[in-house]
């Protein structure tokens, strides 16, 4: 029922109008419980490319083909200097090289901030 301009609700019409309201938030609580529940669980599985860059260098085509066993290409880091962490791309730290056994890691020394990754996002 919708109460004309001249009257005010009735008690019957206040108590269904305060129902729905009821039912429509503990509707809302339970949405925002299960987006809770599952929160950033389901990024877990998704897979990231994650590179190490040691450092660059630009060559011609023909040095490249001229390439063999032992063939040297000057980068434009030097030795010592951090590498980079790249993550789908994306600059996400600085680390030095360490062994464990014998393989290769990276010891993070400098994790780039929050800020300096959302301002790179457009870029």
């Amino acid at each position: 029922m919708v109460p004309t301009n001249n009257s005010r609700p009735n008690h019957e019409e206040i108590q269904e109008l305060l129902q729905e309201e009821r039912e429509n938030t503990e509707q809302e609580h339970t949405t925002l419980e299960n987006n809770e529940a599952r929160s950033l669980d389901f990024l877990y599985d998704v897979p990231l490319e994650v590179s190490v860059e040691v450092g660059r260098s630009k060559i011609l085509i023909k040095d490249l083909l001229n390439m063999g066993e032992g063939y040297v290409i000057e980068l434009n880091k030097v030795a010592g200097d951090p590498l980079d962490l790249y993550v789908n791309s994306r600059l996400i730290a600085r680390g030095e090289a360490v062994m464990i056994g014998d393989k290769f890691g990276i010891r993070l020394t400098d994790v780039v901030s929050a800020s300096d990754r959302l301002e790179r996002l457009g870029k």
